[in-house]
Parts: structure tokens; sequence; C-alpha cells
């Protein structure tokens, strides 16, 4: 399923494979120190904007069901993903397998 945003820019990712939009990283510390761009984190949260069909089952030839639905604020692993640039947005896609959690 994709969105809009992926319908433009022509994503259509495979399998169990998702698209993320991620979160804009920290400026500031909770203390209220203003970050450098060299010393902000990178972001382990965004929003799900297209989701392949499934996993292919190897005894079955059928498609697991996904988990996890266009919308949905998930967090992932600091080194999770492939980070991709198109048109100018940065995305991150990852398996399904690399989500940690879903914001509820």
């Amino acid at each position: 399923m994709a969105t809009a945003t992926a319908k433009k820019l022509k994503i259509r990712p495979l399998d169990d494979r998702i698209v993320v939009t991620p979160a804009e990283a920290e400026e500031k510390t909770a203390g209220g120190i203003v970050l450098p761009d060299s010393a902000r984190e990178k972001p382990q949260r965004g929003k799900v904007i297209a989701t392949g069909p499934g996993k292919l089952m190897e005894k079955t030839g059928e498609r697991g069901k996904m988990s996890l639905s266009v919308g949905d604020r998930v967090f992932y692993g600091k080194y999770s993903g492939t980070e991709v640039e198109l048109e100018g947005e940065t995305y991150v896609m990852l398996r399904e397998s690399d989500v940690l959690a879903v914001e509820i």
C-alpha cells in the first residue's frame, strides 16, 4: 500500500519492507542546550509512508500479513535500515522485523 508521497516518488517497497519518514533530530537537550548539526543524534523513530505486500512464505507460497500500516509511528534500531534520498527528501527503508515498537 503506497501513499500519495510514495506514489509521487514512485516508491513501492517489496515483500516485508517499509518506507519511513524519519522524525527530525532534536535541536536542544532536555536542559535547553542547543546542539550543533554534528552533535545531533540520528533519529530512531518515524512515520510509515509505504508498506510492501508482506513476506513470501517458503512452504506455502502465500504472503504473510503485515502488522504495520501506513501512518503508524514506529521506533527502530539506531543502525537499522538503509537511508535513501529521493527528490531532496530523506527516507529510511526497513524490514518489518527491524521495527522495535509502534507508538500508541
